[in-house]
């Protein structure tokens, strides 16, 4: 096949065209980046010049492209988030209308953030229920689910009519690699800061990398899946029960607390957002799961067993 990975120089961009690669698929990067792979091409993701072509008689589409979430959210900072977000995608669009060949399909990363922030019943595709509303929630958390959903929106609204559309609402990735959220978590529990955070009883939806990568070739290969997908493994954990397993598994027992108060101090102090360690994200994966999607690490204590032993041998 021939696969277009837009925004495909992160940490999950190298993992997909890695294993895209090894499996013999063409795979052409487009990335802000500039890069000596002839197979790495450079855009602004405002304008269609130097790139766009490379769509034509392409299989799949994978749109990746976004500012990162992991900064403090400010004004400025939210508006790189949307703006990332819909220009890169809005371009996708515009660049599949004009090929006379379409790609087959298009796969948009969305959020499961864009799901309320609940301790009860678990979201799915059909049932989930949308944030922005909450009323026992901070009110700029509200932002983060208006880009979300205009980040949807954008797919959505793209004249694209003979390529199939998918908009992933993923749950934290977790590979062992530099700069990734396992990576921050782990580091937290080596230095002996992973215990709960806040109450610890908001829920942690998480999906292991490789799971990642064979959901996205499910929904490759199974032409009748389309709109919103759930990228989550099947059994989300409050916080303090993710980490004691992750402190388990690495072989500590302890870990220091941090309440509120102070999970704002340290938030400062990382450029992060307490919105990424306080809210509850209680998602399942309710349609691949109806499609006997087999999860290699459908449980966090499987997946932390092996993503250390990764971590250890690297």
């Amino acid at each position: 096949m021939k696969i277009i990975l837009a925004g495909g120089t992160g940490q999950l961009g190298k993992l997909l065209e890695k294993t895209f690669l090894e499996k013999s698929h063409h795979v052409c990067v487009i990335s802000r980046s500039p890069s000596k792979n002839p197979n790495h091409i450079q855009w602004d993701s405002k304008n269609l010049a130097g790139w766009a072509s490379e769509l034509e008689n392409a299989d799949v589409v994978i749109n990746l492209a976004g500012r990162s979430v992991n900064c403090r959210y400010t004004k400025k900072n939210l508006d790189e988030m949307m703006s990332s977000r819909i220009n890169s995608t809005r371009l996708i669009g515009e660049a599949i209308s004009k090929c006379k060949n379409p790609p087959k399909v298009w796969i948009q990363m969305s959020t499961a953030t864009i799901y309320a922030h609940t301790y009860g019943q678990s979201h799915d595709e059909e049932n989930g229920i949308i944030g922005g509303s909450e009323p026992d929630v901070p009110p700029y958390w509200k932002k983060s689910i208006n880009i979300a959903k205009a980040w949807e929106s954008e797919l959505l609204n793209a004249n694209t009519p003979n390529t199939r559309k998918v908009a992933i609402r993923s749950s934290m990735v977790m590979i062992p690699g530099a700069g990734g959220v396992f990576d921050v978590l782990l580091k937290m529990v080596r230095i002996g800061l992973g215990g709960s955070t806040g109450s610890g009883n908001q829920y942690i939806s998480w999906i292991h990398g490789h799971d990642f990568i064979r959901a996205i070739e499910h929904v490759i290969q199974h032409e009748h899946l389309s709109g919103a997908i759930n990228f989550c493994a099947p059994n989300p954990l409050p916080q303090k029960s993710f980490m004691k397993i992750l402190r388990s598994t690495w072989g500590i027992r302890l870990g220091l607390p941090a309440t509120k108060w102070m999970a704002e101090i340290g938030a400062f102090f990382i450029r992060t957002d307490t919105e990424l360690l306080l809210k509850s994200r209680k998602v399942i994966p309710g349609r691949l799961l109806k499609d006997n999607f087999n999860f290699k690490y459908p449980s966090w204590d499987l997946a932390a067993k092996e993503l250390i032993t990764h971590y250890k041998q690297t």
